[in-house]
């Protein structure tokens, strides 16, 4: 990931002597700076923040003799990419825990377009709740696709979960409700609820939504989002917003994503947090989004 930032800004700083900077050494590293963010697909206000936050820390800063001023200002670049990224969240753990206490089930609702990963980002998450002790049952409510059910189905005996399901075309809200009467009678913690992919120029579908929520009123709505959407995740996330109020995002093929952007955009510009990242297919390879993780990758060695 940012492949070409990481290269910009390492052979501009490598140039850099011992001394307070310029003026023209902070537009040279801007410079740099913007066209290695734009070429990763970051958001052009993100751009701008970034810009003007290695501006404030850089201006007419001097040096020491024992001071390096290439890390230095590589360090002012990546606390300004970490600051974007440091929208405030939540801790699914300890909201689940706090429901558990109160002896009820957690809902969550995973929202968001077909082919991002959603279905299997459920599974991922609800071995990720189990390895943490907590008892999940999972709703099939895309009731449009056969195969949503038939995939989500597979996910669950492999994983020995309940499954709650109705025929196809069935009430996608009921669907939920079902399933949370089901967790209220048995004393399972967590609800996972898929929805049917959607656009959100779609008005019906997005309607449907607004009912699923106002129906279950679910504890959180994740939005499920490909890494590899770019800038368009951005818009993704507004819309979805706006039908069914987001608490968070999970990032999905961040192992693939060549430039980053997406990650970097969304925190920033939706104000929604980054909670989780899917790195990988197997069932393990669901984890936590830190700013400093993200950060460090971007600006690794390797």
């Amino acid at each position: 990931m940012f492949d070409r930032l990481k290269t910009r800004v390492s052979r501009f700083t490598k140039q850099l002597t011992r001394r307070a900077l310029t003026q023209k050494d902070i537009e040279d590293i801007l410079e740099e700076l913007e066209t290695g963010l734009l070429e990763s697909d970051v958001a052009l206000e993100v751009v701008d923040k970034i810009m003007q936050e290695t501006r404030d820390r850089l201006t007419g800063k001097s040096y020491g003799v024992t001071e390096s001023v290439p890390r230095t200002a590589r360090d002012a670049i990546m606390e300004a990419i970490r600051d974007v990224l440091g929208v405030e969240g939540f801790s699914l753990l300890d909201e689940i825990s706090r429901a558990k206490g109160e002896s009820r089930p957690y809902l969550i609702l995973f929202v968001g377009y077909n082919g991002t990963g959603k279905t299997t980002t459920i599974a991922k998450l609800a071995k990720m709740l189990m390895d943490w002790g907590f008892t999940c049952v999972i709703a099939a409510s895309d009731t449009y696709r056969a195969a949503a059910i038939e995939q989500l189905q597979y996910h669950a005996d492999k994983l020995g979960v309940k499954m709650i399901t109705h025929k196809r075309g069935a009430d996608s809200a009921a669907v939920i409700y079902d399933a949370m009467k089901h967790a209220k009678s048995k004393a399972i913690d967590v609800i996972l609820a898929d929805t049917a992919g959607r656009v959100h120029t779609n008005v019906n579908l997005m309607d449907e939504m607004r009912k699923i929520v106002r129906v279950n009123r679910p504890d959180s709505v994740l939005f499920v989002g490909d890494a590899l959407a770019g800038n368009d995740i951005v818009q993704q996330v507004r819309e979805f917003n706006e039908a069914c109020d987001i608490t968070g995002v999970i990032l999905t093929k961040v192992d693939a994503d060549v430039k980053g952007g997406a990650a970097v955009s969304v925190s920033q510009t939706t104000k929604k947090p980054i909670i989780y990242v899917g790195v990988g297919q197997g069932y393990d390879d669901l984890q936590e989004f830190s700013p400093d993780w993200f950060v460090d990758l971007i600006f690794s060695e390797n």
